[in-house]
């Protein structure tokens, strides 16, 4: 479902900038066999507050099964203290909204 997301959020009125990881880990699942570390697609992405809701919005209607299944994900809400393009020492929202 990672490329259904991608596109998602490509077509939202910001284009966030967003890393994918292939990550291990284990979650509370029901299935009964214990802590086992499984692969799983990681994206993080960071946008301005007045998009969060936007682009959780996004996140949850294209990550989700239809069946709505174990292992659909969550999602982790954080706030982001700074940011700072190393290239020229921008900070702040602008560097977020991709504005050179």
């Amino acid at each position: 479902m990672v490329d259904e997301v991608i596109d998602a959020l490509e077509n939202l009125p910001i284009t966030p900038g967003i890393t994918v990881s292939e990550v291990q880990g284990w979650g509370h699942s029901k299935n009964g066999t214990g802590a086992k570390l499984t692969e799983r697609i990681k994206l993080e992405t960071v946008v301005p507050d007045d998009q969060v809701e936007t682009v959780l919005d996004c996140l949850v209607k294209y990550a989700r099964t239809g069946e709505g299944h174990y292992g659909d994900g969550v999602i982790f809400v954080s706030p982001v203290n700074e940011v700072i393009r190393i290239r020229n020492g921008q900070r702040g929202k602008e560097v977020v909204e991709h504005k050179d």
